[in-house]
């Protein structure tokens, strides 16, 4: 390799061929100036410099010594950056004391655009974390044949706001009062969590705090609409009041049945497949989850019964007779 074809770098790393340079002067004390033509980033950086009795060679300078020197440049480049954040900071303090009507309607506008599924996920998460008090949600069929690990991140920020005391309402067709996945989804979920049904819905909609909402602005719903305007936002969360009035309860009054030893609906069916010794995939497919949530059931249900391996689990299922209470089949 020729000097031209050498790789730029910073002082933080070194090339492949300058270590291997670096490497022979130091191993035999010097090398020829011509020999290092391949890598001139170590004449560059200080760790080669020419020897007083032949200035055809070079001879390497000490790693300690070269470290010690390149981290001290490294500090003065810091000391550098700090300085000039003080004097960016010190510059725009003063203007963004200057407050107008343009800036503010910049910074927080009434009705902002989102595009692409990730962002929309992302500014609605960012909704969520700052929540206290309670998120409305409208679900159509179409709107919850997410993707899995959509479905964690919707779980994660809506339990979070659970912990936090808040409320959680959602809206349903009647056709998804038996869907697996709704049903796994208020299985899992710990707090104020109901979901009710209707007949006819609108499109799908998400409200948090009575602050900001969230509807579709396509219809393969890749874009959205972030809507902040406080007559809108009302307008919308008195619409989802009205259906709500007017719909029938679905969690956690039919959901949420666990029996008197603390096994679910769910987690009996589980333990039916297990004893007929299907795998996590087959009941995952069985039951309409996917394979991770069967399998934090089946953690669940083994805690519960005290199984340490999923043989003992089979066992202690038998012995639990959970098999055989009434209403043990969904």
């Amino acid at each position: 390799m020729s000097a031209t074809d050498h790789p730029e770098h910073g002082t933080e790393s070194l090339c492949p061929a300058g270590t291997r340079l670096y490497e022979r002067a130091l191993r035999g004390g010097r090398i020829r100036t011509e020999d290092a033509a391949p890598a001139p980033c170590l004449v560059s950086l200080g760790l080669l410099h020419p020897t007083l009795e032949d200035m055809d060679c070079l001879e390497p300078v000490a790693p300690p010594v070269a470290l010690h020197r390149l981290l001290k440049e490294s500090e003065e480049r810091i000391a550098e950056e700090r300085r000039r954040e003080e004097q960016l900071a010190e510059t725009f303090a003063a203007l963004m004391r200057i407050e107008g009507r343009h800036t503010a309607s910049q910074d927080s506008p009434a009705i902002r655009v989102l595009s692409g599924m990730e962002r929309i996920n992302q500014v609605i998460t960012e909704a969520m974390a700052d929540a206290t008090q309670e998120s409305l949600c409208i679900q159509p069929n179409t709107a919850y044949r997410r993707k899995e690990t959509a479905q964690v991140i919707a779980m994660g920020r809506d339990q979070a706001l659970l912990d936090r005391g808040g409320r959680i309402r959602t809206l349903y067709h009647h056709t998804q009062r038996h869907a697996p996945v709704i049903i796994d989804r208020y299985e899992q979920l710990r707090g104020d969590a109901e979901a009710r049904s209707l007949d006819e819905i609108t499109d799908r909609l998400i409200i948090v705090d009575r602050a900001v909402a969230f509807i579709p602005a396509n219809s393969d719903r890749t874009m959205a609409l972030e809507i902040r305007q406080p007559a809108l936002v009302s307008h919308l969360a008195t619409t989802f009041d009205r259906l709500w009035r007017h719909a029938t309860p679905m969690y956690p009054q039919t959901a949420q049945k666990p029996s008197v030893n603390g096994i679910t609906p769910r987690q009996r069916a589980i333990a039916g497949l297990l004893i007929e010794g299907h795998t996590d995939a087959v009941i995952a497919n069985r039951l309409g989850l996917n394979v991770r949530t069967a399998r934090v059931h089946i953690a669940k249900l083994a805690a519960t019964l005290g199984s340490e391996s999923r043989a003992q689990l089979g066992y202690l299922i038998g012995q639990s007779g959970i098999l055989k209470q009434e209403g043990a089949t969904e």
